[in-house]
């Protein structure tokens, strides 16, 4: 069966979005998250580390490195999810979707860092939402 040009394009938007959030997942979540053993065996307080960001939330600079832990899970769903997009499977394109969704939510909370965050997360949403639904009409 030969592929039309709308299946090939979204699989593009498929595949970038996958990319997305790969990079995502691993540098701007794993990297925090690897570094956090590194951290506290140096010793280093978090207070120290908090005062490059703009937290709305006063609790968030006194528990820097829980959200650091956090950021692991954060990591391992959004690589899964690029995984289930690459494999074309449509959990990796719904867990893909909500991880986009919970990151644009959560991004006001991690300034500067949350700008990149929203930027990748919402490039990868309106890249799926393409793939997804690109042709289809709102009303027939």
């Amino acid at each position: 069966m030969e592929t039309t040009a709308q299946q090939r394009t979204s699989r593009h938007q498929i595949r970038w979005a996958a990319i997305l959030q790969l990079v995502q997942g691993v540098l701007m979540e794993g990297l925090p998250f690897l570094a956090l053993p590194i951290l506290l065996t140096v010793g280093v307080d978090s207070a120290v580390l908090a005062h490059g960001f703009s937290f709305v939330v006063p609790y968030f600079d006194n528990n820097l490195y829980l959200m650091m832990a956090m950021s692991g899970i954060f990591a391992l769903l959004r690589i899964i999810g690029s995984i289930g997009l690459l494999k074309n499977r449509m959990w990796g394109y719904v867990l893909s979707t909500i991880n986009c969704v919970v990151t644009l939510v959560l991004m006001i909370f991690m300034l500067p860092a949350g700008i990149a965050d929203g930027i990748l997360s919402g490039v990868a949403l309106i890249l799926l939402l393409l793939a997804r639904y690109g042709e289809d009409r709102i009303i027939a």
